[in-house]
């Protein structure tokens, strides 16, 4: 079965996200657990923490359905020494928060080497701070998403997302999140379908599907193998809508969150009602 959904606004506070994406006839759901533009956020009320699982369990989202996002400042791969331990700190406030909601994953970018260090060592200091955040916190696995490669930023090829996984200690706690446009955008071809299988053939090979814990289905204004992130509404860009029909309809996409974060959010019913008629 397919889990569709988006990541919905927790501005009212995060018992409102199962709600808000309950409204748009979503089955899945991510959100940020605190402002993912300041690097401290204030702790997430008890009495908040309850009616977050009270509203998941009202609205039929189990954890395995929900993929929050770590903020948008932290980097774990940072090369400058003051970065990296608030950014440490940071990820493992966001375990926390997690582990306090009853959630089982934390979806967040590897990080950027900033031009400063070779990205292999930038990789390796990533899955160091992985280590240590998993070391201290419990139930919560870290899923990596593919990035477009735009920049400094890691985690555009499979082979980097492997390289992580690899120099991870408990890779029971450790996942992948795939995002299509960033995909497209770093040179994998799912708009076509010999192009799409490729993909997945590669990945099972270089990372493995026991790894894929979930995806981010946006549609891309730029172009294939273009290195550029800028996500566009299903079929409105140069990845087009078959690239959607093909994951509707594969089996090794089921039961994992399949997250919208295309960029008109009064589009997102819309786009997952037509996701689940592909589906059918």
């Amino acid at each position: 079965m397919k889990y569709i959904g988006a990541h919905v606004s927790a501005e009212s506070g995060v018992s409102q996200a199962p709600v808000n994406a309950h409204l748009i006839g979503a089955k899945a759901f991510a959100l940020f657990t605190r402002n993912p533009s300041r690097w401290k956020s204030k702790e997430i009320p008890a009495k908040e923490a309850e009616a977050f699982k009270v509203n998941c369990e009202k609205y039929g989202f189990k954890p395995e359905q929900i993929l929050p996002h770590d903020s948008y400042l932290i980097n774990l791969g940072s090369p400058d020494a003051e970065k990296l331990t608030k950014s440490r700190e940071a990820f493992l406030d966001e375990l926390h928060r997690c582990e306090q909601l009853g959630l089982t994953m934390l979806n967040f970018h590897p990080g950027s080497h900033l031009k400063l260090i070779e990205p292999d060592a930038c990789l390796n200091i990533i899955a160091d701070s992985l280590n240590i955040a998993l070391g201290e916190t419990e139930g919560v696995t870290a899923v990596i998403e593919n990035t477009a490669g735009q920049g400094s930023n890691l985690g555009f090829s499979f082979e980097q997302i492997a390289h992580i996984i690899d120099r991870v200690e408990d890779k029971s706690r450790v996942g992948v999140c795939i995002d299509t446009c960033h995909a497209y955008a770093a040179g994998y071809d799912l708009a076509t379908q010999e192009g799409y299988e490729k993909t997945w053939a590669d990945f099972d090979r270089i990372i493995g599907f026991k790894y894929l814990r979930g995806m981010h289905l946006n549609d891309t204004k730029k172009g294939l193998a273009s290195r550029v992130d800028r996500h566009e509404s299903l079929g409105m860009g140069v990845l087009g809508i078959d690239a959607f029909r093909y994951l509707m309809t594969d089996p090794r996409m089921d039961g994992i969150p399949l997250i919208l974060e295309t960029p008109n959010v009064e589009l997102w019913e819309q786009e997952i009602k037509q996701l689940y008629l592909m589906a059918e």
